[in-house]
């Protein structure tokens, strides 16, 4: 199963949860996409014009090629470009499991997700099986 790992990673508690989930779904044999450990390098311009579509194609084309994707969410606080994936995958029909971090919700969010779980949930969760479980927290 190809899973693409949704996810910011813009400060340390959102570098050490990708890097805990990255870890966690390798060690269980998926093959993981992670944007974090697959940034697009253009002549180390990050920024440029060139270097945006790059990354947006290849961000695009590997939620394409996954089987799920799994998006890190810290709730109502959240990374636009996260976002843009969460919907994207939804509107082609890839189920979306929602790693819920943060203290409250979009709905948008939850409601577009096949499953919302936990950090710690996701160590174990079934992704053969596809159990759903709704987001029961405050909700926006």
């Amino acid at each position: 199963m190809r899973i693409y790992l949704a996810s910011p990673f813009f400060n340390e508690e959102e570098l050490r949860n990708v890097e805990l989930a990255e870890e966690l779904l390798t060690s269980r044999g998926f093959d993981v996409f992670s944007p974090r450990l697959n940034e697009v390098r253009i002549d180390d311009v990050v920024g440029s014009e060139a270097w945006s579509k790059e990354t947006f194609l290849n961000d695009r084309v590997n939620i394409d090629a996954s089987d799920v994707v799994v998006m890190l969410y810290y709730g109502a606080y959240s990374d636009s470009g996260t976002a843009w994936e969460c919907g994207y995958a939804y509107a082609t029909n890839k189920p979306v499991i929602v790693v819920q971090i943060g203290d409250d919700s979009n709905l948008m969010v939850h409601e577009g997700c096949h499953s919302n779980i936990t950090l710690k949930e996701l160590k174990s969760y079934n992704f053969e099986k596809m159990p759903r479980k709704s987001y029961s927290g405050k909700m926006y």
